[in-house]
């Protein structure tokens, strides 16, 4: 009969340590400068699709 492997912690925890470390080194930006980002591509595709349709 197969052991059961029940090992599901222990591995997720080496998971978990490493996504707990902050990256210093990359590039900082705010979560409403991503939200404002976002906002701001949307309102400009709509113009863009007001002033110059596909069809």
């Amino acid at each position: 009969m197969a052991k059961k492997n029940d090992s599901g912690f222990q591995s997720s925890a080496g998971l978990m340590r490493y996504f707990d470390v902050e990256n210093e080194k990359g590039i900082r930006i705010s979560p409403r400068a991503v939200i404002g980002i976002a906002i701001g591509l949307v309102v400009v595709v709509m113009l863009l699709e007001v002033f110059y349709p596909l069809n």
